[in-house]
């Protein structure tokens, strides 16, 4: 195993996602490749099965891929992908969006494995707030 884990934002927005992966940048260290496969591929609102398979193979840096899905069709999407196209250490992760890729992304800069990074993001759902 190389690298560490990487991280794909899956969003029906791509400026949701651009902004939740400018939060992990400064949360996570640079090793950990977190990329956007959000909206389509004309800018539009929505998800692309080709921005989501390009962002696995770019997000994995040998350690294994966290996928997380914002809701809906692009947890749809997303399990289409990786139904069609199966990558070793790929993984669609059930956690809330925002909350469990801070965990995921803070979990894998710290080198964790692929099982860890998982846990921590489903983990998320429990966060309180207050």
């Amino acid at each position: 195993m190389s690298g560490h884990v990487g991280i794909v934002l899956v969003s029906h927005s791509a400026a949701l996602a651009a902004g939740l992966k400018e939060l992990l940048g400064e949360l996570a260290s640079e090793e950990v490749r977190v990329v956007a496969a959000a909206g389509t591929e004309d800018g539009g609102l929505g998800t692309s099965y080709e921005l989501i398979a390009r962002a696995v193979v770019a997000a994995d840096s040998g350690a294994g891929v966290a996928v997380l899905p914002d809701l809906g069709s692009s947890v749809l999407t997303a399990v289409t992908v990786l139904e069609d196209e199966p990558r070793p250490g790929v993984v669609l992760v059930d956690a809330p969006f925002v909350e469990g890729a801070v965990a995921a992304a803070v979990t894998a800069a710290t080198g964790a494995a692929l099982a860890e990074v998982v846990a921590a993001a489903e983990e998320a759902r429990g966060y309180r707030k207050l």
